[in-house]
């Protein structure tokens, strides 16, 4: 227990056998749990973490660091946890840490807290410049989504209030971090960063999140994208409207121009009916935008419901204990 709240420490794997069993040692005392969500692993990863004292929760098959998440977070409801830490089983995350950043949660200034790599300059890890240059961008992107400035909504090492997790909805299969900043701003929930150090690069291996920059960048925008699309519809649909529109409108002041210059609208006749597609193929965008955010309020009311729902359900199994 830390402070009267009993916290856990979610630790997805796959294949981490060099690193899991140092990594729960050097967990605190003060924590009632660590579950090591064993995504697939084909080496001793859930037998080294059993002999650690951890609980594990295993996966037939390799399902991806999101359903390795939301495992964890099953979990530590059924085990009635008031606050869960989430982090990497790779080493690169000091566990001494928890501590800092569990503090604002069970003091309530807090809803979310993330372990921020880059707020402070101090602790900027050593990585490629790619990486680094990634990270900066994908930081700037959910920052101007949520209207919140973030340094860092990629970090693996995270705390969250029992009530947030209850709140959390997310789909995405191939992660989860920046899905999680979008879900939780939307609904109002408090975000904190807490400068760490965070060591850059893997002790041993690759990363497999990030090894294809290409692909992560490419998944990760797919989450992004359906989050946006599922809780802010209209701005997304209205701003491809307006660049979808402004083609059109480009099209036929070329056609009008070519008009007042020759008076007549040969050759580019094509141009006029482009412009027609386009402003219509707008005004449908546009409507479906509405569309949208009218499914997004009805989201938001199921949202509100699975939320209570989930908190009975959680609560009479504490009860039941």
């Amino acid at each position: 227990m830390f402070q009267n709240h009993k916290i856990c420490v979610v630790i997805p794997a796959l294949n981490e056998e060099a690193t899991i069993g140092q990594v729960i040692e050097a967990i605190p005392t003060f924590v009632d749990h660590v579950i090591v969500i064993n995504d697939g692993s084909t080496d001793q990863t859930e037998v080294i973490a059993l002999s650690k004292g951890a609980l594990v929760v295993s996966h037939k098959g390799n399902k991806g660091l999101g359903t390795a998440f939301k495992s964890g977070i099953q979990k530590v409801l059924e085990l009635q946890g008031d606050v869960m830490v989430n982090m990497d089983a790779d080493g690169q995350f000091n566990p001494a840490d928890i501590q800092k950043l569990i503090e604002p949660i069970v003091t309530q200034q807090a809803d979310f807290v993330t372990a921020s790599r880059f707020k402070n300059q101090e602790y900027w890890p050593q990585m490629s410049k790619t990486k680094f240059w990634g990270n900066q961008r994908m930081s700037e992107l959910i920052s101007s989504i949520v209207g919140q400035r973030f340094y860092d909504v990629s970090c693996g090492f995270r705390a969250y209030s029992r009530d947030t997790l209850l709140r959390l909805n997310l789909f995405g299969k191939f992660t989860y971090t920046q899905e999680t900043f979008l879900d939780l701003a939307h609904k109002g929930l408090t975000i904190v960063e807490v400068p760490t150090v965070v060591r850059g690069t893997r002790e041993f291996g690759q990363s497999r999140m990030a090894s294809n920059l290409f692909n992560y960048a490419y998944r990760t925008s797919k989450i992004i994208l359906q989050t946006l699309r599922d809780y802010n519809p209209f701005r997304l649909f209205w701003r491809v409207s307006v660049v979808i529109a402004l083609i059109g409108i480009g099209l036929g002041i070329f056609l009008l121009a070519h008009y007042l210059q020759t008076g007549e609208f040969s050759p580019h006749k094509w141009a006029g009916f482009a412009s027609a597609f386009f402003i219509i193929l707008a005004l449908f965008v546009l409507s479906m935008g509405f569309i949208m955010d009218m499914f997004t309020r009805m989201r938001q009311n199921q949202e509100e419901i699975l939320y209570y729902l989930k908190k009975a359900q959680y609560s009479s199994k504490k009860d039941e204990a």
